[in-house]
């Protein structure tokens, strides 16, 4: 295991530490429905009830928290499909800082209104997420703002490990954990914190085939400039940034890609709603389809699986059932 990887277990135990006035603790139960679909013990860690719908707040608290009052007076600037936008402008508020969050101009409304109803200051930018965060970075650079990556910074990756170590502490002999991938932020954090309780984890990295870059880059050996197609996963579709840290990180850490398409992320959205009662995301989809389609490789074993978000639109969710 890598000093990487340790060192971002260690700060991700110092940012649960930081952030536990902020986010919350996140349930994790186990699931009648989807143990007996695949013949593992199967639990659901419940980030879809985190403030704001989803995991990002841990990550951007984390961040922000870690800055000095001169950088946070100085305003922060946030690229976001929506998810880490709406964690970023509920922590500006928490920490009364200023700043700007611009996203891909096809953003659902439902996280638009999410951002806004946090008091974000929001701007539209580009069709691709990685186009929206290099605009992002440009505007933070031009205007002597702090720039809040959602996934290619070492504290934003340290607070997504907080969920990491709430799992550890809730289910200590996890065997193998399902999360979802974009930029692979929460992969690396919760990844290096699972690994370095038990190596033997394994981690199985979720993907739409409309949008997996991580997948094909790591298969590259590099991390490729790629076109992403529509999907149900907008929280994790679009492009990489050139150099980021999670792809040296997802390439030690992840076990398995495994990529599923729009019918399964569909189908297993679902099976989940009617079974759970309670909605969720594409790129939560996308982690349990995953697992139903990898139900062989994880039979008789404890599964975790990272509900990572719950904010869906009205569009959306009428589409899928």
């Amino acid at each position: 295991m890598s000093k990487q990887i340790r060192n971002i277990s260690d700060a991700a135990s110092r940012a649960a530490v930081r952030v536990k006035e902020v986010v919350c603790r996140t349930p994790l139960v186990r699931s009648t429905t989807f143990s007996d679909a695949t013949g593992a013990d199967v639990y659901l860690k419940l980030e879809n009830q985190q403030h704001t719908g989803s995991f990002k707040l841990r990550g951007a608290a984390n961040c922000l928290m870690t800055l000095s009052r001169e950088q946070r007076d100085k305003g922060c600037v946030a690229a976001s499909s929506g998810n880490h936008g709406a964690a970023v402008a509920y922590a500006m508020r928490k920490l009364e800082t200023e700043g700007v969050i611009f996203v891909p101009e096809q953003t659902s409304s439902a996280k638009v209104d999410a951002i806004r109803g946090y008091g974000g200051d929001v701007r539209f930018f580009g069709t691709d997420g990685l186009d929206t965060e290099q605009h992002a970075r440009e505007f933070a650079a031009t205007n002597g703002m702090y720039y809040l990556s959602p996934y290619n910074d070492a504290e934003v990756i340290a607070g997504q490990g907080t969920c990491g170590i709430e799992i550890a502490g809730q289910l200590s002999d996890v065997d193998a954990a399902f999360i979802a991938v974009g930029g692979g932020g929460l992969i690396s954090g919760v990844g290096s914190v699972l690994k370095s309780h038990n190596p033997d984890v394994r981690l199985f990295a979720c993907q739409p085939e409309a949008s997996a870059v991580m997948a094909k880059s790591i298969k590259a050996g590099r991390i490729l400039d790629l076109p992403s197609d529509p999907t149900l996963s907008d929280g994790t579709a679009g492009g990489i940034e050139s150099g980021s840290i999670t792809f040296a990180l997802c390439r030690e850490l992840v076990d398995e890609f495994v990529l599923v398409s729009e019918q399964q992320i569909a189908a297993a959205m679902r099976q989940y709603i009617d079974a759970e009662q309670h909605p969720i995301e594409g790129a939560a989809g996308v982690a349990v389809a995953a697992l139903l389609s990898r139900h062989d490789a994880v039979k008789g074993r404890k599964i975790v699986v990272i509900i990572c978000g719950g904010n869906i639109s009205e569009e959306s969710l009428k589409s899928i059932l």
